[in-house]
């Protein structure tokens, strides 16, 4: 879930599976050093994670991964499998 008072990723309510992320906008930067106090989610084209994988080794599935604010330590969310989707499968 999102916390929009504090603007960072907050734990979902019980039975709650999907929650709509905020918009995000993104600015490119040369050289970026992430941020160990934010944490690193991963963002995948659809909810099932796996993919075929590249010669990279990287999933078909995973687009990247976005730095997003949190009150918890990263490894919380790394630990709960937080992740952004671009699309719900039906």
């Amino acid at each position: 879930a999102w916390d929009y008072q504090e603007m960072v990723i907050a734990d979902q309510e019980p039975g709650v599976i999907f929650i709509s992320a905020p918009v995000i906008n993104f600015f490119p930067f040369q050289d970026k050093v992430p941020n160990e106090d934010k944490f690193l989610i991963p963002l995948y084209k659809t909810s099932v994670r796996a993919g075929v994988l590249l010669t990279t080794g990287q999933s078909t599935n995973y687009v990247l991964s976005i730095e997003v604010d949190t009150d918890e330590d990263p490894s919380y969310w790394v630990l709960k499998g937080a992740a952004l989707l671009t699309m719900l499968n039906d």
